[in-house]
């Protein structure tokens, strides 16, 4: 199962970025889905998080407010909308599916991964 995250970028603290996960085949339109991202010399952490249906969100307090993430069951694409961006959401940020119907906020529940997408956010 592939999945692929696009959509990072270089922008200036305060803006925004969407990112977008798809899955080629629609192979885990039946599976949760979450974000996670890892920081310079830092371990990787939770984002968020949705169920199959796009419902049942989790967000990690620390971008809670500023994030949000959505999903389109029809093109099986996830979003994470990243508003008001700081220099300390600079990271990796990579897309992952569990094998079951909910999201987690827990990355060894999650089987599969995309490549990551790097976001730099400019202060």
């Amino acid at each position: 199962v592939q999945l692929q995250a696009s959509g990072g970028g270089l922008v200036q603290a305060g803006e925004s970025l969407r990112l977008s996960c798809t899955s080629p085949g629609r192979a885990v339109t039946n599976n949760g889905m979450g974000w996670f991202r890892q920081a310079p010399g830092k371990e990787r952490e939770f984002v968020a998080a949705v169920d199959w249906k796009g419902g049942s969100l989790l967000t990690a307090d620390s971008v809670k407010g500023r994030f949000t993430i959505s999903r389109a069951y029809a093109s099986n694409t996830m979003y994470l909308q990243m508003d008001s961006l700081k220099s300390e959401d600079t990271a990796v940020y990579y897309c992952a599916a569990p094998l079951f119907a909910v999201g987690s906020r827990n990355e060894g529940n999650y089987r599969y991964w995309g490549q990551g997408t790097l976001v730099t956010v400019s202060s």
